[in-house]
């Protein structure tokens, strides 16, 4: 018995019938939940800790005894589900790209302990196995152009970096990456990083980060206006093989 789940329920006032109508899933799937220990999908997860007023990992622990940070859990899961991913980056490679160098250099800057570092990286690098699930999801990335030209590390891991970017656009037909040139005007994608992902059955959900902590975003109100921003950084990039291109010249300048 989930004691944690049915606790939860009992609090607000949800029967399995309810909790099930909600989330849109069959009564009986619900029950197994409480009776049998089996876990939710990733997004169902997430809708019913929203539902109950409880975090996912409370409520189903051991999908969450992970490395990465607790925040960035829900995402984590979803993103493993998802059919597509979007991702806008003006300062750093997303981590779905990064090399293990690369990854490791960016998490020992946000003070964590040596030993918090490598678990962290182990994680991210972990997250990038989704791009071999079969079928893959659509992974489509647009940074600006100064993120191919800052130092991060030394000239060594830039090599490698964006090397692994160049290698990552061109020969995999579900990856692409786009550019925003340098000498663009300001953009509305400088405001920020965000994620979408769109999930199997059709519905989609984002991530913000910042300073302390990243943020999942549901609403779908929300979600809306962040699809409008993706659609405008978009338009600033250049097509997917003018940024290979442009790619490609950046390896040239740190080998």
């Amino acid at each position: 018995m989930n004691e944690v789940l049915r606790v939860a329920m009992a609090e607000r006032g949800e029967t399995v019938e309810s909790l099930a109508h909600q989330v849109g899933v069959d009564p009986k799937t619900a029950g197994r939940w409480l009776s049998s220990g089996r876990v939710p999908h990733p997004r169902t997860r997430v809708a019913v800790a929203g539902l109950l007023g409880r975090e996912p990992a409370e409520l189903w622990p051991e999908p969450y005894r992970r490395r990465d940070l607790p925040w960035f859990r829900p995402w984590a899961e979803l993103e493993q589900d998802a059919t597509s991913i979007r991702s806008y980056q003006p300062l750093v490679l997303p981590g779905l790209v990064q090399t293990e160098d690369y990854a490791r250099v960016v998490l020992r800057a946000g003070g964590h302990s040596a030993g918090e570092v490598e678990q962290l990286v182990a994680s991210r690098l972990a997250r990038q196995v989704v791009l071999d699930r079969d079928p893959p999801p659509q992974l489509v990335v647009v940074v600006d152009e100064t993120v191919l030209w800052r130092l991060v590390g030394d000239r060594a891991v830039m090599a490698r970096q964006v090397e692994h970017l160049a290698t990552a656009a061109a020969d995999r037909e579900h990856v692409q990456i786009r550019v925003i040139p340098a000498d663009g005007p300001w953009h509305t994608g400088l405001a920020g990083a965000f994620m979408l992902a769109r999930l199997p059955d059709g519905a989609e959900v984002a991530y913000l980060d910042n300073q302390l902590r990243g943020e999942l975003v549901t609403e779908s109100a929300d979600v809306v206006s962040l699809g409008r921003r993706w659609e405008s950084v978009a338009g600033e990039a250049l097509s997917a093989r003018q940024s290979i291109s442009l790619i490609r010249e950046a390896v040239k300048r740190w080998i």
